[in-house]
């Protein structure tokens, strides 16, 4: 679908991100901003931009009322809602810098962020985050202000309020204080995989540049439907499923929880879907396991509308022949690809994959199955979007060529360099990571290794401080390997380890249900009796070599350690936005890694 010239917003006629909400309100006020699930009544409501005015109003009524001034940060610990676009619509108006916090963060991470950002209000979902937030009560001094959308009974603290106390009835006209598109927007902080998070500092002009060089891959309109899951606090949601939205003037709507995402898909049913592999991932997961219940038959129709769907995909973009199975393709979209598309609403136009590598094999069945699914390159520190497939030049094993007035090079060591008007400002109180990064020419080592073909195709190789050395010299990429491996269902979380040591090893998480149909087909005492047994770490290897023919031989794993209970953001050994924490998962499991390497 083209480009509404009509509804695009410009950056030059934005300014800021403030401005570019002024701006939507002025040009479509009842057009429909959002959309959101009513627990109390069940159903869903619609929001249009004029309504979401009035309540930025009255927010920014409330925030002068308690003395916040032009340039104090402002946090926000919240669920995609209407509050948290009324809440960071009514600091840029006020010239206030947002600081978005992951929901699930870590107690003592948030404090961290709140201290370091030097944030004076807080805003969080209820009860169960005060809860969560007890432990680190004393070193909150900073804040003047905790918002609680829901109540608090008995929070025995007098600066939070819930918001239907704290919001007056009307606000007036909404504030716009005049600035400078360069200037400070928010504080996004890195959740670094290992140390302190570092807070990447984005000016208006980093993040409305770049959305608008994303318009040029995703082409939106007014009739456009996002469903928004990724949380608010990932820049490639804000950017990409918020701010642009607004530029396009689509529709967002925020869905309830990953966890009945299914259901939310065919009730909203969505034209453009911004996720990380890890959905698809899902997705897919469940379609293989429905597959290996049925009949084979259908199996086998599976496979064959892939096959056929894929060569599709393959000619249209220019790089296959056609072929007679294509005239298979109305039957097996009818008998197969209609009906798995329908479970993701049956409207979607393009699904946008970011924030990891989408496993080839994952994007094979989505574009075979006819899913528009695009893979792009980004990082925080570039707000965030770098590189992107588009629709007529998708090349899957890529993550597409540079965004228009982006400039990428590869630099010492294959690093992967950028260079741009969406390249942040620096980082928060760090200049010593600012200078490491970010060069006094303006360019950033994104920290990936990569080439670029003769058409400008980009293909990240690795990382430059996550490849693993052997001690005999031998160079490994631990992601490759680790995708590979997780291409078996059996395995749902994998951490290659061999740093300075003779081979390789992995520690793994297993899929409890795959583990038990393989301990009946093999005959194997469940975990934790077989934890260590020679004859289970033989099978798992056996599987694993499965996965890694394509890798030179020094690249293969030798003894393999495993466990049911998963990695979690809670446990401490992901980060956030689902990084694993390899020093942290090292350390839990020095016992099993050190038995591993026993007499090396």
């Amino acid at each position: 679908m083209p480009q509404d010239a009509n509804h695009l917003i410009p950056v030059e006629t934005a300014v800021t991100l403030d401005g570019l909400f002024r701006e939507r309100v002025k040009r479509t006020p009842d057009l429909v901003a959002c959309r959101a699930h009513n627990a109390g009544h069940d159903n869903w409501r619609d929001y249009t931009w004029a309504q979401i005015n009035h309540q930025v109003a009255r927010w920014q009524a409330a925030l002068e009322r308690d003395g916040l001034k032009a340039g104090d940060r402002v946090a926000v610990m919240l669920r995609n809602s209407p509050e948290w676009v009324t809440y960071d619509q009514a600091a840029h108006g006020l010239g206030l810098v947002v600081v978005p916090l992951y929901t699930q963060d870590r107690a003592e991470n948030v404090a961290y962020i709140i201290n370091d950002s030097g944030s004076k209000v807080l805003l969080i979902e209820g009860a169960e985050q005060w809860q969560a937030l007890a432990e680190v009560k004393g070193h909150l001094g900073g804040l003047v202000r905790i918002l609680a959308v829901n109540p608090v009974p008995d929070a025995g603290e007098p600066r939070l309020k819930s918001l239907a106390e704290w919001l007056p009835e009307g606000g007036g006209e909404t504030r716009h204080v005049p600035r400078d598109p360069h200037a400070l927007a928010t504080i996004v902080y890195t959740s670094g995989t290992t140390g302190r998070p570092k807070g990447v500092m984005l000016s208006h002009h980093n993040i409305l540049s770049n959305a608008a060089a994303s318009c040029d891959v995703l082409t939106a309109g007014h009739d456009d439907l996002f469903l928004s899951f990724l949380p608010l606090s990932h820049t490639f949601e804000r950017t990409c499923g918020y701010y642009l939205a607004i530029m396009t003037g689509s529709t967002t709507a925020y869905a309830r929880s990953v966890l009945v995402l299914g259901e939310d898909l065919q009730t909203i049913r969505p034209t453009l879907l911004i996720s990380v592999p890890r959905i698809y991932e899902r997705v897919y997961g469940r379609i293989r396991d429905a597959l290996d219940q049925g009949p084979p038959l259908k199996k086998k129709l599976f496979l064959m509308a892939v096959e056929v769907g894929y060569a599709r995909f393959e000619h249209a973009q220019g790089r296959g022949a056609w072929k007679p199975s294509f005239l298979l393709w109305p039957v097996l979209n009818a008998l197969v690809a209609k009906k798995i598309l329908a479970r993701l609403g049956g409207r979607m136009r393009a699904a946008i994959s970011g924030g990891a590598a989408l496993p080839p094999d994952i994007s094979r069945v989505f574009l075979g199955l006819g899913l528009t699914v695009l893979q792009g390159f980004g990082m925080t520190e570039c707000s965030p979007v770098a590189a992107a497939n588009r629709p007529d030049d998708n090349l899957p094993a890529s993550v597409g060529t540079v965004l228009p007035g982006v400039q990428l090079r590869i630099g010492e060591n294959n690093a992967l360099m950028i260079k741009g008007p969406n390249v942040m400002l620096g980082y928060w109180n760090n200049p010593e990571a600012t200078k490491a990064i970010l060069g006094p020419d303006g360019w950033l080592n994104s920290g990936d290794t990569a080439r670029i073909d003769e058409k400008g195709h980009i293909f990240i190789t690795g990382r430059l401080k996550e490849i693993i050395v052997l001690s005999n010299g031998e160079k490994v990429p631990p992601v490759d390997i680790e995708a590979a491996i997780a291409r078996d269902p059996l395995f749902e979380q994998v951490m290659l380890l061999g740093e300075g040591k003779p081979y390789l090893t992995v520690m793994t998480v297993l899929n409890a249900d795959q583990w038990k149909k393989l301990c009946a087909a093999e005959g194997l005492d469940p975990f934790p009796a077989a934890a260590g047994s020679k004859r289970v770490e033989e099978v798992l290897r056996i599987r694993i070599a499965a996965q890694m023919k394509e890798f030179p031989g020094y690249a293969q794993v030798r003894r393999v350690g495993a466990t049911l209970d998963p990695w979690t953001v809670e446990n401490g050994l992901l980060t956030p936005t689902m990084k694993l924490k390899r020093a942290k998962v090292m350390e839990k499991f020095n016992a099993e890694i050190d038995k591993m390497y026993a007499g090396h």
